[in-house]
């Protein structure tokens, strides 16, 4: 199996010294670099090479959100951090997981494992023959979903509330992990923390779309290209 090359970034030398201990522990882990600040680190990261950032967020000069900000094709990020505060942000910035310090080395093993699956996912080939449907898991269980069912996702941190004509499915895994599986076209995101069905929108008013009664929020960010998506799809004189 290849190894994931990550980098550690953290203003303390405490921190550097216990993540560095945890990823000898982890197999598919190879570390190739550390920094002790985001400065230093994005110079190296943008030579490429990196799969995966190690990130503290409250760091002189260059906070860790910043770093992630600017960086084009950004790799993929782990949050190691004291402070409880950021997770939603670091989320809408489809982080990996959000790790709180002191970090137990159970809780690092399975952060680590979340971006080796990511990384499995993105690799599967795809099929000669058009897949209409997808596995995730739920609970105690791995659930299939056809791709015609699926009304829209929401974000809820670490995991997807995936909601279908008929339920509710809580899948453990990202945004940003659901969002590549599925088929360009299909499905558009309309905000940091939803995508949705473009065939099940019944309606578009203002800053507003309505899927089967509900109402979700069209972010600015995300605004543009929706409407594009719908120009394309308008009726016209």
């Amino acid at each position: 199996m290849k190894k994931i090359r990550c980098i550690i970034v953290d203003d303390e030398p405490v921190a550097r010294n216990i993540l560095e201990e945890f990823t000898a522990q982890v197999p598919f882990l190879d570390l190739v670099g550390q920094f002790e600040n985001a400065i230093k680190a994005e110079a190296f990261v943008r030579g490429g090479g990196v799969d995966l950032i190690f990130l503290d967020i409250e760091m002189p000069k260059l906070t860790g959100l910043e770093f992630l900000k600017r960086l084009p094709g950004k790799p993929m990020a782990i949050l190691t951090t004291a402070f409880p505060k950021y997770a939603l942000e670091g989320y809408e910035l489809d982080i990996i997981d959000y790790l709180l310090k002191p970090i137990a080395f159970s809780r690092f093993v399975k952060a680590a494992g979340k971006a080796r699956d990511f990384i499995d996912l993105r690799g599967v080939p795809q099929p000669s023959s058009p897949v209409t449907y997808l596995f995730v898991r739920s609970e105690k269980r791995i659930e299939k979903i056809e791709y015609k069912d699926i009304l829209y996702m929401e974000s809820m941190g670490n995991y997807v509330n995936i909601y279908t004509e008929s339920k509710k499915i809580v899948a453990y895994l990202t945004l940003k992990g659901l969002e590549s599986q599925l088929p360009a076209g299909e499905f558009i995101k309309i905000h940091q923390s939803y995508l949705v069905s473009f065939s099940k929108i019944n309606a578009i008013e203002g800053n507003q779309l309505t899927i089967k009664n509900k109402n979700l929020p069209i972010s600015r960010n995300y605004r543009d290209p929706v409407m594009q998506l719908v120009e394309r799809h308008l009726l016209k004189r």
